[in-house]
């Protein structure tokens, strides 16, 4: 079992897991932002994990984009696996929306993240509704 970055562990809130990777939750509230993070050790690639991880991969990044989309109905989802900061191989899905602060620009660098209060991160959960997500487990 692969330990989370500590950047990520800072940076997110841990929802649970799918059966390849750990779902966490940007502690941004300025974007509903979630990132799958697999469960293997020094893979900082898509490409280097072995092909049945990078099919379980794109599985959970699509049900969880889905459900992102169907929850937040957002304009339109940007998902990237950019590792320059954190090297660990980790996936954003950030639901984007045409009045969000950022639009139609790229999300990084634009503003400070805004941590989510305790009613806030309450709100956000009831309105994911993780439960329902096939194959996940809090």
């Amino acid at each position: 079992m692969a330990d989370i970055h500590p950047q990520l562990l800072n940076d997110c809130h841990v929802l649970g897991r799918f059966t390849l990777c750990h779902l966490l939750l940007s502690n941004d509230s300025n974007y509903p932002w979630f990132i799958l993070v697999p469960d293997r050790e020094h893979v900082s690639e898509i490409f280097q994990l072995p092909r049945q991880d990078q099919a379980q991969l794109l599985t959970e990044s699509s049900l969880l984009s889905a459900h992102l989309m169907s929850r937040f109905k957002g304009d339109k989802l940007n998902v990237a696996a950019l590792g320059n900061v954190v090297p660990q191989l980790h996936v954003h899905h950030i639901v984007r929306f045409k009045t969000d602060p950022a639009w139609p620009a790229p999300i990084w660098g634009r503003l400070s993240a805004k941590p989510y209060s305790d009613d806030e991160l309450s709100e956000l959960m009831q309105q994911l509704d993780i439960e329902a997500l096939p194959g996940f487990s809090s």
